[in-house]
């Protein structure tokens, strides 16, 4: 294959991936199924455009290809059952009339259709049903375009795990007959929480990574934001949808400013505001703005969103606005009660009303257990400590956070801060 036919059809395939699963995927209502079937229509793109050069429109090949291996395989599957000749019958006509040659748009699948699959496929792939990390998993899959190899080496895992996550993931859902479609009524909060808590720890994982030695992998908070934008185009009246869009937007603001010129970790108030993304954080006051004026009660994502809002809006670190921060962080608490959560809200205080007011809720958050090994807390102890001249017992600290970190960059910077405390 030449490399333009290769580049071409990679570049196609990573785009429209997500859309040529979800379209096969309401016809044969089976996940594992659809996306063996897209597949076929990459291998057919791979065995004939070398050939034959390249379709007017690839996109809209490898849809029809696909579709027509779905009703190929719909038939098969039925011609089985006893009433195979109707069932032919009414296949054969419905192929007539979705694809009746290798259109040169999209239009064998309308757009409404091809958005409300996008919006089912998303809500399956995240389906509680599934442990979170296959839920990951399977999103980037098949909603990333990534493939197994690409999610491995994102999260630091054997590329054998990561496949056994998906395949299990696929007969789980197929197991338990999860239904392709987007839940309503009460379900709909319930199931919207799980994708959006899937982007967002794809996000995270992207924004700090919790292990090896990088401090960002940024591919990973692209795709989070690629998924946040798609849902936020399909979902348009969920107010947390914008805001979990305004919140990664607003953070990934940040990226070029969040190490220095040798790699190392700067942390928020250190950073130089010149070097963050105006054009993000312009992105995420509008998807903030929207959220707020859906009238919804505001949720996680929103209010996490707002607090963000405040650090980009502030000229300074000096300037920001740590009173609307805290009192934020305290809504918080109501909505999505955590000791992280408060943990945040103590960092706020302090930095409001002072470091004895701060460390006075990080010493109660220190008798829970649940944080013990999480070596931020460790290190807002060490830093309120410093603040209040108790200069051994912040080192102490930071020693400990940083023997908790699994982050080598994160673990280093600890390490250096123990050291100045030292000096």
């Amino acid at each position: 294959m030449s490399s333009a036919v290769h580049h071409t059809l990679a570049a196609v395939w990573r785009i429209e991936s997500a859309h040529i699963v979800a379209a096969v995927a309401r016809r044969v209502r089976d996940i594992g199924m659809a996306e063996e079937l897209a597949q076929d229509a990459l291998v057919a793109a791979l065995e004939h455009w070398p050939k034959n050069g390249l379709p007017d429109k690839p996109a809209a090949w490898l849809m029809t290809t696909a579709i027509n291996r779905a009703l190929d395989w719909l038939r098969h599957r039925l011609m089985v059952e006893a009433r195979h000749n109707d069932i032919a019958n009414d296949l054969q006509a419905r192929q007539a009339h979705v694809v009746p040659d290798f259109v040169d748009t999209l239009d064998a699948v309308r757009q409404d259709e091809i958005g409300d699959d996008l919006l089912r496929l998303i809500f399956t792939a995240c389906h509680p049903v599934l442990p979170r990390d296959a839920r990951v998993a399977l999103t980037l899959k098949l909603l990333g375009g990534l493939s197994t190899h690409e999610i491995a080496r994102a999260f630091l895992v054997p590329e054998a795990t990561i496949a056994q996550r998906i395949v299990r993931a696929k007969r789980t859902l197929a197991d338990a007959q999860v239904p392709f479609e987007v839940p309503r009524g009460a379900q709909l909060a319930e199931r919207l929480a799980s994708v959006l808590e899937v982007v967002y720890l794809i996000f995270n994982e992207g924004y700090t990574a919790t292990s090896g030695d990088d401090w960002m992998r940024p591919e990973l908070c692209a795709e989070a934001l690629r998924l946040g934008r798609m849902l936020a185009e399909l979902a348009p009246d969920q107010a947390e949808v914008h805001g979990l869009v305004a919140l990664m937007e607003i953070q990934a603001s940040r990226t070029a400013a969040r190490t220095d010129a040798q790699g190392k970790p700067v942390l928020l108030n250190h950073q130089n505001r010149a070097r963050w993304d105006h054009l993000l954080i312009r992105r995420g006051l509008a998807a903030l703005e929207r959220a707020e004026h859906l009238g919804q009660a505001p949720g996680s994502y929103t209010l996490q969103a707002s607090i963000a809002a405040c650090h980009a809006r502030a000229p300074t670190a000096e300037e920001t606005d740590w009173a609307r921060i805290a009192a934020l962080y305290a809504q918080l608490m109501q909505v999505a009660p955590s000791p992280v959560v408060e943990l945040n809200r103590a960092v706020a205080v302090a930095m409001h009303q002072g470091p004895v007011a701060g460390l006075a809720l990080v010493d109660s958050l220190l008798q829970d257990s649940s944080l013990r090994s999480y070596h931020l807390l460790h290190a807002v102890h060490a830093d309120l400590l410093q603040k209040l001249g108790r200069k051994d017992e912040a080192q102490v600290a930071l020693h400990h956070a940083a023997a908790l970190a699994n982050n080598a960059q994160e673990r280093a910077l600890l390490m250096q801060r123990a050291q100045d405390q030292a000096g």
